[in-house]
């Protein structure tokens, strides 16, 4: 096993006191220079201490420097991108390029489903181009053996969409693949395609504005936004417009979706050329692009609560735990931790405990990160992404990594 220690960084990055109930952005006074903490900002944003004074009175272990021991469960993995947990334990590992899908053990034998059935329609439907091609997975919770239900994102000649279908466990088959929803945008780039299933046991679907920004703010437009649907593709209850399955817009390309204890709900979000993000959700909220990259100056707008430069973030994938807020990184090839601070039971009762300093895990020593995923133990599991055309991979890329992190107090 590697061992990497990391204690908080404060070159290069940002954080905010929490936003967690803020739906627009008060009294921000402009994005400051990476590196800079603004507690004027956040004061006027959420009415609490910024999140460094906040974490320089936090005694939790936790909230100091940790170490990450990592170790390679599979290997030779061919441009993975998605994974979600199977019923027994496995993992459910999207391949892009090649539009297929594959079944990962933690003790690391890697099964390719047979392509007959759904897997065949799924590699026929789906146009790989540039980020474009088998993208999210998600797997019902609620399932167990001997079948489950999986939702697929797949780029598609027209479009990209949002699939379902039955996997048997035992033989591995997938099902026939049933379209939920479709008419999302797609292009080369900015194509999104995290697939989450909620707390409340709705699927929430991560989209990208498609390399058109004017996605992002057309509410008429899938592109750009964070959806919310049924297991049947139909708009959710409770959704912001009973009618539509926009849960949150503004979004230049969301790729991470998860929730902590509380059902405070994050994502991450990729910037162009200033700052990445992560993001609290709140319904009907809109997160500013193209207008704002990063915190901005303008009413009607959610800041972010951390941010960096894009050379040392573009995330992807993001994992959330009782102690962090985990988020694979590509370009910036590492793994960011943003502590969590406070009880989970502080945000269920309306307050914003905040977010502690963000460390980085990882720096250069794996490539480009792709995907995390909470274990059940307090360990993490990461896919790689140094085979999908911008990495410099090694013989064995791409991997899965098991990465179980521990506070050095």
């Amino acid at each position: 096993m590697d061992s990497i220690t990391a204690g908080p960084r404060r070159s290069g990055i940002a954080v905010a006191g929490s936003a967690g109930v803020a739906l627009l952005l008060l009294g921000c006074t402009g994005s400051p220079e990476p590196g800079v903490v603004s507690p004027s900002a956040t004061a006027s944003a959420s009415g609490t201490a910024s999140a460094s004074a906040a974490a320089s009175g936090n005694d939790d272990p936790w909230d100091g420097p940790v170490t990450a021991d990592v170790e390679v469960v599979a290997q030779d993995l061919p441009v993975p991108w998605g994974m979600a947990p199977l019923p027994g334990g496995r993992f459910l590992v999207t391949l892009r390029d090649d539009a297929a899908l594959a079944v990962v053990s933690p003790e690391g034998d890697v099964e390719p489903l047979d392509r007959s059935g759904g897997a065949q329609q799924l590699a026929e439907q789906t146009v790989p181009d540039g980020e474009g091609g088998l993208l999210g997975v998600a797997v019902d919770p609620e399932d167990a053996w001997p079948t489950c239900t999986v939702f697929l994102y797949r780029t598609g000649e027209q479009d990209n969409a949002v699939l379902r279908a039955e996997l048997d466990l035992p033989s591995l088959a997938l099902g026939d693949l049933t379209t939920i929803l479709d008419g999302i945008p797609k292009a080369s780039n900015h194509n999104g395609g995290r697939l989450a299933i909620g707390p409340d046991g709705y699927l929430y679907v991560a989209t990208g504005d498609a390399a058109d920004t004017a996605n992002a703010q057309d509410p008429e437009s899938l592109g750009g936004k964070i959806l919310r649907i049924t297991p049947d593709g139909e708009p959710a209850p409770g959704n912001p417009d009973p009618g539509s399955p926009v849960w949150s817009l503004g979004h230049r390309n969301v790729q991470g979706l998860g929730w902590d204890a509380s059902g405070r709900m994050f994502a991450s979000e990729f910037g162009q050329d200033q700052l990445d993000q992560l993001n609290v959700i709140e319904p009907g909220a809109n997160y500013g692009w193209p207008d704002v990259e990063g915190p901005g100056d303008e009413a009607g707008f959610t800041d972010p609560v951390a941010w960096w430069p894009t050379s040392e973030a573009s995330p992807s994938g993001l994992a959330v735990t009782e102690e962090a807020v985990y988020l694979a990184s590509l370009r910036g090839e590492r793994l960011w931790r943003v502590p969590l601070l406070g009880e989970p039971s502080a945000v269920a009762d309306g307050e914003s405990p905040g977010f502690g300093e963000p460390q980085a895990l990882l720096e250069g020593a794996h490539g480009r990160l792709r995907a995390v995923h909470a274990g059940p133990d307090g360990e993490l599991y990461v896919l790689t992404n140094n085979t999908d055309g911008r990495g410099e991979p090694s013989e064995d890329d791409d991997r899965l990594l098991r990465v179980t992190p521990a506070p050095t107090g």
